[in-house]
């Protein structure tokens, strides 16, 4: 039996989109550490087709670690978010879940690189409820609360933890 994490493929395609453009917002900061590295940005743009139909479920899930491996290629911690918040959004094609991961991960991003880094986590969340569609939004609501099914990103791992909970948290609850 699929995971409740994992959506339709209907719904995957449908927060992919936000997904990417969640994840498209940090991709500065890794752009100006590694700017040869394409990884990121091609996982963006992958998740962007993904959610046309351009692309199928099946090949994007055998490429959906390419932008996390870019990671290791960062120096600051911001540019590490970055790249991990294009992988989780290249991830949607595989499970829906990882819509929020890439919300979080940007929102992470965006946190370590500012001073102002509370009320610059809260903006980054706050526009992305404002770019969360109607359609986003009820995908979104499908999926099971943090931590209360660990068949996929949203159980007790990495995505539960710290900022990235913390993210996932106040998405969830605003849905």
């Amino acid at each position: 039996m699929p995971s409740a994490q994992t959506l339709s493929l209907t719904d995957r395609r449908i927060v992919a989109a936000w997904a990417a453009g969640c994840a498209e917002r940090a991709l500065p900061l890794f752009e100006g550490e590694c700017p040869g590295d394409g990884r990121p940005r091609d996982a963006i743009f992958r998740a962007r087709a993904f959610s046309g139909g351009e692309l199928s479920a099946d090949g994007e899930i055998r490429r959906r670690f390419v932008a996390g491996r870019a990671a290791a290629a960062a120096g600051s911690p911001a540019a590490v978010a970055a790249a991990r918040a294009a992988a989780q959004a290249a991830g949607v094609a595989h499970m829906g879940a990882h819509a929020l991961g890439a919300a979080a991960y940007a929102a992470r991003a965006a946190r370590l690189a500012s001073a102002d880094g509370e009320n610059v986590f809260a903006a980054e969340l706050a526009w992305q409820l404002a770019q969360a569609s109607a359609p986003v939004r009820t995908a979104l609501r499908q999926l099971p609360a943090l931590g209360a099914d660990r068949s996929g990103p949203l159980g007790a791992g990495l995505l539960a933890r710290g900022d990235l909970g913390e993210a996932i948290r106040r998405l969830q609850t605003a849905l």
